[in-house]
């Protein structure tokens, strides 16, 4: 399991994932699911990552090959639009899954993933879309500005409080580690590291940081997290109860 979020703002991008892969309670490991290229001046795309490992893994290979290669590909360094860029990773997740269907059904595994494409090309607006095992794709909108792959329940509350789009970056990294952190104490096979990744519109990079579990902020936040939500819970009314009538 995992968890990856990415927030679509009117003053950018916000994209968050965790690190956490496991095969079961003793088989657990560290991956990252957030990946950062830029693979020309006019351009720059996160990828995040759910599902089988392998095929993610392949997928990105793919895509790395493709921008290396000089033989007519139309890489991700040439798209005219970002849905073209979703289209094309949707594209070569399905030949990669296809290309090993037979070995995934004898041995009766899923070799599905799902992906969160982000990023802007020069011209037009920063966006991000969810990119379905089957190829196709959904996009973010002004009354739903965020996407999640993964582990989605148990963080979606505090995004729906992102739900305006002009809440500013700062907001949204902090509802965005709320969401985290939701998901990270309701679930076991969702942890740190965590991988963050903020983009103001029209710069073309992001700026990419990593929040190991260690961290002094991860601590104070998580601590806060928890006496905040406590703090709420005395301050709610109490439960009005009626006598019932004898």
């Amino acid at each position: 399991m995992t968890y990856c979020l990415a927030l679509r703002l009117d003053e950018g991008l916000v994209v968050l994932s965790d690190t956490r892969t496991n095969a079961g309670i003793d088989n657990i490991s560290i991956y990252r699911k957030l990946h950062v290229l830029d693979p020309a001046p006019d351009r720059v795309f996160s990828i995040q990552s759910a599902g089988n490992l392998a095929t993610t893994q392949e997928v990105l290979d793919r895509i790395d090959r493709d921008l290396a290669a000089d033989d007519g590909r139309e890489p991700l360094a040439t798209v005219d639009r970002l849905f073209e860029a979703a289209l094309y990773v949707g594209r070569i997740s399905r030949e990669v899954v296809q290309s090993h269907s037979g070995a995934l059904t004898a041995a009766g595994a899923d070799g599905t993933a799902t992906f969160i494409l982000g990023g802007q090309i020069v011209g037009a607006r920063p966006e991000i879309f969810l990119v379905y095992p089957e190829g196709n794709y959904i996009r973010a909108s002004d009354t739903r500005p965020f996407l999640q792959i993964g582990e989605t329940k148990f963080g979606k509350f505090w995004l729906e409080l992102a739900v305006h789009a002009r809440v500013d970056l700062d907001h949204a990294i902090k509802l965005a580690l709320g969401s985290m952190l939701s998901t990270t104490r309701a679930n076991l096979s969702v942890g740190p590291p965590y991988d963050l990744a903020v983009y103001h519109n029209g710069s073309m990079s992001f700026d990419e940081h990593r929040i190991e579990p260690t961290s002094e902020y991860l601590i104070e936040v998580q601590d806060l997290f928890v006496q905040h939500l406590l703090a709420a819970l005395d301050e709610l009314p109490p439960i009005p109860w009626e006598t019932t009538p004898s």
